[in-house]
Formats: structure tokens, sequence, C-alpha cells
């Protein structure tokens, strides 16, 4: 069964709304700004709007199976969290390396995100307090993530998560850290690029 819960969540996962959105637009995203079909190089290709939808329909894709398998096993709340946390794994890996784009694909912040609003309420929302204010007042959408990412086992550990959400937590900090390989090595160069305050 935990075989086919992850292998659902990666082909879920994999569905690249932002490649889907920009090439409706007439643009093949993978070869446009930074190559990412994630919702931050959609809104620097096509703007707020059209990088605001793949972030909510990333953040959704998270948050739906998550939920519904919460749901579904509702009368057995081990197994649920366990259930829950493989899917969430196989979303967030078909997400950034997608079968539908050869293995290419986003950072995965965004569908985390969403389901970890689910599994872990509380120390997401601090994780999501803590990425807006980084972000706020560095303007580095990639800093802001890494730092979601460096703090959220932390975050599970002091709202006192079972083992296993914590478990989770540091495997989504590692995945989003070693996505972020490029952004730390043009942050530590001084090259990487802000978001201006205004948008299209």
């Amino acid at each position: 069964m935990f075989y086919w819960i992850f292998l659902v969540g990666y082909f879920l996962g994999a569905v690249p709304f932002g490649f889907i959105i920009a090439k409706a637009k007439g643009i093949d995203i993978l070869n446009t700004g930074s190559g990412s079909p994630g919702a931050t190089n959609v809104k620097r290709t096509l703007g707020t709007k059209w990088g605001g939808l793949v972030f909510l329909l990333d953040f959704l894709k998270g948050l739906l199976p998550v939920l519904i398998s919460k749901m579904y096993f509702r009368p057995y709340p081990n197994l649920a969290n366990n259930v829950s946390a493989l899917l969430l794994v196989g979303l967030i890996l078909g997400h950034s390396y997608s079968i539908f784009l050869r293995f290419h694909g986003g950072k995965g912040v965004a569908t985390a995100m969403g389901g970890l609003s689910i599994l872990m309420p509380s120390a997401t929302f601090l994780g999501v307090i803590l990425w807006y204010s980084v972000f706020s007042i560095t303007r580095f959408v990639s800093l802001a993530s890494i730092g979601f990412a460096l703090f959220l086992p932390l975050n599970a550990y002091l709202f006192a998560y079972r083992r296993e959400i914590i478990e989770l937590a540091f495997f989504i900090m590692i995945i989003v850290l070693l996505r972020h390989l490029p952004n730390i090595q043009r942050l530590w160069k001084g090259t990487e690029n802000r978001f201006d305050r205004k948008s299209k």
C-alpha cells in the first residue's frame, strides 16, 4: 500500500502547472529566465497574476491530497500520519523532479507548504511568517525559502509534533536546500536576483 501511495503522490506532484500555464501563453518556461517552472520564474516572466496562480495551484497540489488522506484514515491516527507524510514526500519529489519534464521541476516550497499546512499547521504558519519577513526585508525569494526550510525541523520540534512529522520536516529541509544550491551560490557571490517592489 505504501508503495502505491508514494507513486500516487509522485504523479500528482509531477503535474507541471507552471509549464502548462506558460505554454498556454506561448512561452517555454524551461528556456526562459531561470528555467524553472515554479511560481517565481512564472511571475518574473508572465507577471504577478500568473505567478500567483501557479503558486496557488502548486500549494493546492500539496494541500488537497494530504487533506483527503488525513480524512480517509482518520479512524487510524498513526497510520494517517505515516500515509500522509509519505504522500507528501511523493508530491514534493514529483513536483521537483517531474517525469513529464524529463525530471526537471520547481523548488517544491509551495507544494510543501500546502501539505504541511495540514500535517503541522502551527509550525507551518510560523514558517510562513518567517518566509514573508525575510522576503519583505531582502526581496530574495530564494533566501526566504531557505530560511523556511532551515527552521522547519526546529518549528516541528518546538510544537511537539510526532516523530514521523519531524522526520518529514528534516526531509523537506534537505530537498529544498538541494534544490536551492544554485541560488545559494549566487547569494554567496552577490549575483542573485531580487524581486522589485513594482510588479507587472
